[in-house]
Order: structure tokens, then C-alpha cells, then sequence
């Protein structure tokens, strides 16, 4: 192969997760003609609800950050190979530690905030880490055990708004008191969007990228999820990794919730987490879990439910269209896949033969003589090193 032509599978590779995108948009816009309706004007009322003024866009930025955070936390955990699915309740436990610092503690906005995000990401971390220690020491499978502490996590809130944290009038499934203004993030001109939370969301950006590229953690973590076979004859601590790359999804995914929390909201509410937990996951999968990718692909995200309120309102099409688009996405990127799977620029990687239960450490010299007759399959260094 020319130097040309692997300099074009590569930029190939870099352009593919906006594949799915463009594919969801061009079939979209057939699904309009095919009823009479224009795409130009349907993808316009789109775009005005977005951005026809002020406040839509900082509706815009402050629905992006929560999703942002969560989005930058499962590129660690898909790093390594882990579905966390329960970044929904990791959001929600991270909106419940704030709330507790919002109504039990009285201070400045200099003292409250720090603490509210402290308690977030902590609250979101040890959710995280449960599912963590129910992978590693009760092989119990992260997505079954992530989806169980969701539902629990939405138990959890509902009692504590209609039991210990009840407005003074009274229990309800609506919210709690409304927190002092000293607890709530600074926004701007009155609207859901925080400064502070958007810098704080640019900086889980780049601390997940410097992880990932920069540090021995994260290739310890690409090992773990390119090939955990390999990872394990060269010593990789699965159970430890694992705890910790759960832990920081969902110290991110917290601090989301804490953003929620404190700036979508004023007080803690059902359905706290809107779905961004979810919607992240498409986010990552959409960016071929690459994290620059990140917040273009949530941004999008962002703007397509905002802008479909005012689709209905300037169209006669329905809101829904929204919905069609991200789920149109969701078939093309189970369709298409990587630009590896699909065999362009490279070899999918595979873990065949990887055993379902990885021993927590493998020292150096006490390698198992099965192990050793059996075949060893070699570490993709180019691919963990992307």
C-alpha cells in the first residue's frame, strides 16, 4: 500500500463517525419528500429552535454540558472495554449528593458550590464502584447491574422527595424545596446555562484525553479493552482498573447531575437525569469512542430535541422528527460500525478466545504452563496507542 493511500484510509477513519450522521440526515430528508414536506423548511424550523435567540441557544449549552460530562466519563469506560450502563443512576446519585449539601448546608456560594460538587462526584463514583465490585468479585455483568441500580436510583429519589426532603406542605412526587440561591451555579441572564459548569465540562475534556494519551493508566486501559487476554499475561490488574475506570465515569457523570441539579433546576426533581445517561451512550458510539469527537457529536445532540419544539409550532410536521433522526443514527452506526470492523484501514480487533474471568493480578514469572501452550495473541500496540 502507497504512503497515499494509507494517508487517505487514515483521514477515512478520522471523518467516520460523521457516516451515520449524514446517512440519518439524507434518509430523513427522503422520509419528508415522500410526504410532501421540505426538508429545507423542516431542518430550518429545526435550527431556529435552536438558535433563533438568546435564550434558545443557552438552552442549547445548558442541556450540552450535562451531556458533555457523561459522554467524557464512558470514553474511559468504553476505553476499557466496560458498558456502563448505569450512568443514569450515577447521574442521579450525583444530583442527590448536591441536593443534600443544597438543603442541609448554610454558606457562601464559594463554600457551598465546592462542597456540592464534591459531594456529586463522590456520590456518583461509589455508585459507579458498585457495579465495579458486582463485575470484578460477583461476575455480575455491568450492564445487568448497571440497569438494577438505575431503577434503584430512581426508588431513591422519589422517597426522598416525598419522605425526608418533602417541602414543609407536604409530600409530593414533584420536588423538593427549592434550594438557596447561594447553592444554585451562576447563570447567565436568567437562563438554565452555568459558565462555570462549561468550564468545568471543558475540563473533563481534556483531563479524559491527557488519561487516555498521556498517562500509563490509559494504555493500561486500552490494553484491557482492546485485548483483555493479552492485558492479563501482561499483568494488568483487571479487577483494579476496572474499579477505576467505572469510579471516574461516574465521578463525570455525577458532576452532570450536580449540573442539573443546580442550574437546570432549583431543587431536586423526578427524572432528574432527563435520559442524558442514555443519550450519552449514543454520543460515544456515534464518536467511534474517540474523545475529540465528543463534543461536536454532543452538541448535535443538544440541538436536535431543542430544536424540535419549534418544529411543531412552525411546521405542521411533528415533533417526533427529532427522535427519527437520533434513532436513524443509532441503525447506522449498528450498520456500520468502526471503519475497522467494516475492514477499511486495518484489521478489526478481536478477543476471541478471551476467558470470561480474568484473575486479578498475573506477576511476572508465574504465568500458568496452560496459558503458555495455549496461543497468545499479540497486543494491537498501533491501535492502543490511537
Amino acid at each position: 500500500m502507497t504512503e497515499a493511500q494509507t494517508s487517505d484510509r487514515s483521514w477515512l477513519i478520522r471523518l467516520w463517525p460523521l457516516v451515520p450522521i449524514v446517512a440519518a440526515l439524507i434518509v430523513t430528508s427522503a422520509l419528508l419528500m415522500l410526504f410532501d414536506a421540505s426538508p429545507a423548511v423542516a431542518y430550518r424550523a429545526m435550527w431556529d429552535g435552536a438558535f433563533g435567540g438568546q435564550d434558545k441557544f443557552l438552552s442549547v449549552l445548558a442541556f450540552w454540558v450535562p451531556l458533555l460530562l457523561a459522554s467524557a466519563g464512558l470514553v474511559v469506560t468504553f476505553t476499557a472495554g466496560l458498558w456502563n450502563i448505569g450512568i443514569e443512576g450515577q447521574i442521579i446519585l450525583g444530583a442527590i449528593g448536591a441536593s443534600w449539601v443544597a438543603l442541609n448546608v448554610t454558606g457562601p456560594a464559594w463554600v457551598l458550590i465546592p462542597l456540592e460538587i464534591g459531594a456529586a462526584m463522590l456520590g456518583g463514583a461509589l455508585w459507579a464502584a458498585l457495579s465495579a465490585v458486582l463485575k470484578t468479585r460477583g461476575k455480575v455483568n455491568e450492564i445487568f447491574s448497571g440497569l438494577a441500580l438505575n431503577n434503584l436510583a430512581i426508588i431513591l429519589t422519589n422517597y426522598l422527595i416525598s419522605g425526608p426532603w418533602q417541602p414543609p406542605e407536604g409530600g409530593s412526587f414533584r420536588g423538593t424545596t427549592p434550594f438557596q440561591s447561594a447553592a444554585l451555579l451562576p447563570r447567565l441572564f436568567e437562563s438554565r446555562f452555568s459558565p462555570l459548569s462549561l468550564i468545568l465540562a471543558f475540563a473533563a475534556v481534556i483531563a479524559v484525553y491527557y488519561v487516555l494519551r498521556g498517562t500509563t493508566w490509559g494504555l493500561k486501559l486500552k490494553a484491557l479493552g482492546k485485548n483483555p487476554y493479552s492485558a492479563y499475561l501482561l499483568g494488568v490488574s483487571s479487577e483494579r482498573e476496572t474499579i477505576l475506570a467505572m469510579m471516574f465515569c461516574g465521578a463525570l457523570a455525577g458532576l452532570g447531575g450536580a449540573v442539573r441539579v443546580l442550574s437546570w433546576f432549583d431543587s431536586l426533581r423526578q427524572s432528574i437525569s432527563g435520559g442524558i445517561g442514555f443519550l450519552a451512550l449514543l454520543v460515544v458510539m456515534l464518536a467511534a469512542y474517540r474523545i475529540l469527537w465528543v463534543p461536536i457529536i454532543a452538541l448535535f445532540f443538544s440541538i436536535v430535541p431543542n430544536g424540535s419544539i419549534t418544529l411543531q409550532l412552525k411546521t405542521q410536521l411533528h415533533s417526533a422528527l427529532g427522535g427519527i433522526l437520533t434513532g436513524l443514527m443509532v441503525l447506522f452506526v449498528l450498520l456500520f460500525g468502526s471503519a475497522k470492523q467494516l475492514g477499511i484501514g486495518g484489521k478489526p480487533g478481536t478477543a476471541a478466545g478471551v476467558p470470561d474471568v480474568m484473575p486479578d493480578e498475573l506477576p511476572a514469572g508465574e504465568i500458568p504452563p496452560e496459558l503458555m501452550a495455549s496461543s497468545n495473541p499479540e497486543v494491537d500496540v498501533e491501535a492502543i496507542h490511537e
